[in-house]
């Protein structure tokens, strides 16, 4: 026997019922889709030399990774600069 709502509709033809229930839904398959692809497809452990690692560390930059560190250090600075307002 189906359950009927004041409208006479049956339960699984009531939209408020889709919208409802639709989003929990959609997100749990999501989730599970999104664990599939993480589970199946891992993204690599890089390696590492712990002996080049611990040298290279409080060495000086050569000016090759100066340079590739220029735009990071300006967005920094620029960021952490304070504001200054000059009365015209």
């Amino acid at each position: 026997m189906e359950h009927k709502n004041s409208k006479g509709q049956v339960w699984y033809r009531e939209p408020m019922m889709w919208l409802v229930v639709g989003g929990p839904l959609l997100v749990v398959c999501a989730s599970i889709t999104t664990y599939m692809i993480a589970a199946h497809q891992p993204d690599p452990v890089l390696e590492r030399d712990s002996s080049t690692e611990s040298q290279r560390v409080g060495q000086p930059l050569t000016p090759e990774q100066r340079d590739s560190l220029e735009p990071a250090m300006k967005a920094r600075n620029h960021v952490a600069s304070p504001l200054v307002v000059t009365d015209k």
